[in-house]
């Protein structure tokens, strides 16, 4: 499964495009993200993608959950979404 970190200086747009893409080749993308600008622009891309994938005839779902990541050798617990095909 593709995973795509999200900032929150990242641009929906263009990960709303990178999750397109993901889901096009594998039906499925783990989505990672650090803190509330970040989630903040994660659901944003997330809802930006469902209305380009909808035009295709797919309905994404998203699934959140807690993931940790180790950054700089230190644990952090992050927000994952896995957004799928319904």
């Amino acid at each position: 499964m593709n995973i795509l970190k999200v900032s929150s200086a990242s641009n929906p747009n263009s990960v709303a495009g990178a999750i397109s893409a993901a889901i096009k080749k594998d039906n499925e993308v783990e989505i990672q993200s650090i803190g509330a600008g970040a989630i903040n622009q994660a659901i944003k891309s997330v809802a930006i993608a469902r209305g380009h994938m909808a035009t295709a005839g797919l309905d994404l779902v998203c699934v959140p959950a807690f993931t940790n990541i180790e950054i700089d050798g230190a644990q952090r617990t992050a927000i994952k979404l896995i957004v799928k095909v319904n």
